[in-house]
């Protein structure tokens, strides 16, 4: 039984590759949830997917890496007439990463409630999702009935936005549907730019206490290279990360999700809500995950194994 459930969008990635003289971008699976539900299977955590894909090639290449991985994929929906969505990625010479999508009317986008499996939740302790599929509907509503339904077994719920701008009609329908989950939600991993998107305010403290309103039980904001800062009803705590040879930030963050959910999975419930200690301690291994992650190249493929994030907190200098 899968110890830690990943719903939403399955994507084929195509990163360019410098050394190629721009002909040549190379493929990847990817989409942030099914990176983490990777992340976490790479840890030796039990991990399921729900999502829809098509049936063609590049459907069929992400099932067979996440079969291939050994994460359950009974939640797959296969879609005989829409296509699997495509991101081409490519740093900017500021080094910031340009994403084009195509994704109009793609599988994913089309899951619908009735096609979720809710035996993988009914079994799972953590229920993890993104905010790609509120975008429209039938999977807007989809997302919403199975996180509600989850709530309603008393999963730990976890979310991360992972927004994409260019992905949303506009960043206000995009603030107030990633908004409308959140009394779900027990843990919410944002960036800086993501937080205050969703909390209408550039000030971190300020934002965050905003967000805890909600009722979360932790709130995480990643900061790239510098780390991340995690809240709790009992405090705030900075967490430095660790120095590495960056090649590509591309899955970092999801790496560092699968990371932490990994440890909350060994974790009593209880102290989800208590022990800081403890989530600080994960918060750590999460970037020490993410700044491995970022020394290769790939979402999936530069997933590291428990050794390696150990040996990176071991051998590297906080920054």
């Amino acid at each position: 039984m899968p110890e830690i459930v990943t719903f939403g969008e399955a994507v084929v990635d195509f990163t360019y590759d410098e050394q190629s003289g721009g002909v040549f971008y190379k493929q990847n699976p990817g989409g942030s949830p099914a990176n983490i539900a990777a992340a976490a299977k790479l840890l030796g955590i039990k991990s399921a997917f729900i999502g829809k894909i098509g049936m063609g090639i590049f459907g069929n290449y992400i099932y067979d890496t996440l079969s291939s991985l050994g994460i359950d994929t009974s939640g797959i929906v296969r879609d005989k007439e829409l296509f699997t969505a495509l991101a081409f990625i490519q740093n900017s010479p500021s080094g910031k990463r340009e994403f084009t999508f195509y994704r109009n009317n793609t599988a994913d986008m089309n899951l619908r409630f009735s096609e979720v499996n809710l035996h993988l939740i009914d079994v799972c302790k953590i229920i993890h999702f993104g905010a790609l599929l509120l975008e429209s509907e039938p999977s807007r509503s989809a997302v919403t009935n199975a996180v509600e339904y989850a709530k309603e077994k008393g999963k730990i719920i976890s979310y991360a936005l992972n927004y994409r701008e260019s992905l949303w009609y506009d960043t206000d329908s995009a603030a107030a549907a990633m908004r409308s989950v959140l009394s779900y939600v027990d843990i919410l991993k944002v960036s800086e730019d993501e937080l205050e998107l969703i909390s209408d305010s550039s000030n971190l403290l300020p934002s965050i206490y905003k967000l805890m309103k909600y009722g979360m039980k932790a709130i995480i904001v990643t900061q790239g290279a510098k780390g991340c800062v995690i809240a709790t009803p009992k405090g705030i705590r900075e967490i430095r990360s660790y120095k590495t040879n960056i090649v590509d930030t591309l899955g970092s963050g999801d790496s560092f999700m699968g990371a932490f959910l990994s440890r909350i999975a060994s974790l009593p419930e209880a102290l989800l809500e208590t022990d800081l200690s403890a989530l600080s301690d994960f918060a750590a291994y999460a970037n020490a995950a993410g700044a491995v992650c970022a020394s290769r190249v790939g979402a999936i493929p530069a997933m590291p194994s428990d050794s390696e994030i150990l040996a990176c907190m071991r051998d590297n200098p906080l920054l």
